[in-house]
């Protein structure tokens, strides 16, 4: 039996919906984030070093962390060909891609963007406050907002050649580009101007095994 170590709102929400479609039997062990910090509790360091989510711990021992390991992993071992393109073919170079591209081009500018917006909003000296907004609001206008426009024209422009990111069919790809996808939606800027991205969030919202999963990881903050 596989145990999903699920963090609220988190990246872990994509391992749930995985599993969903796979139907794969699965524990989940539910962790909240810190109120204030928004960080993960320490229980979590007990699983894995890092103590960050998601992670995976099988019954033989083996503890899976990083969103697209896990995906790639619980594929192969129980996939049955399933959600991956053939091997070797056009496809699968194209799945490759986007389950790298998720998290190292896409969310890096979405997490900053939210450690700016933090920044400028947090408790601090008033005398303190114009010079970070400033520094902020440069660092959104010049760099931030710019980088996450450029990548989901491109992401747009993808979408156009395909249903879904590897291809005609569904993949992990898709389930592994939805979270950046998603937090593109709540606080970078996607909104109706790009319709193929809004498409893609309609049908991935739509299919029965996501709705599951959402019932059973419970609250998820990035669809409010």
């Amino acid at each position: 039996m596989l145990t999903v170590h699920h963090l609220n709102n988190s990246r872990s929400q994509r391992v749930l919906w995985l599993l969903e479609e796979l139907g794969v039997p699965y524990e989940i062990v539910h962790y909240q984030r810190d109120a204030k910090t928004m960080l993960a509790p320490p229980e979590l360091r007990k699983v894995h070093p890092l103590g960050k989510s998601p992670v995976v711990s099988t019954d033989d021992g083996l503890v899976l962390a990083e969103s697209g390991a896990i995906i790639e992993t619980i594929i192969e071992r129980y996939g049955q060909g399933r959600l991956a393109p053939t091997a070797g073919s056009a496809e699968a170079v194209r799945y490759r891609y986007w389950l790298h591209f998720a998290e190292g081009s896409a969310m890096p500018p979405l997490l900053m963007k939210l450690i700016f917006d933090k920044i400028e909003s947090s408790d601090m000296p008033f005398f303190a406050r114009p010079i970070a907004k400033g520094i902020a609001e440069k660092a959104r206008s010049r760099f931030v907002m710019p980088n996450i426009a450029s990548q989901l024209d491109f992401m747009e422009g993808e979408l156009g050649k395909s249903e879904w990111f590897a291809g005609d069919a569904f993949t992990g790809a898709d389930i592994q580009m939805s979270f950046p996808v998603e937090a593109a939606r709540a606080r970078g800027g996607l909104d109706a101007s790009r319709p193929k991205l809004m498409a893609f969030l309609e049908r991935i919202h739509a299919r029965p095994a996501y709705q599951r999963a959402l019932e059973r990881g419970g609250p998820y903050g990035l669809l409010s």
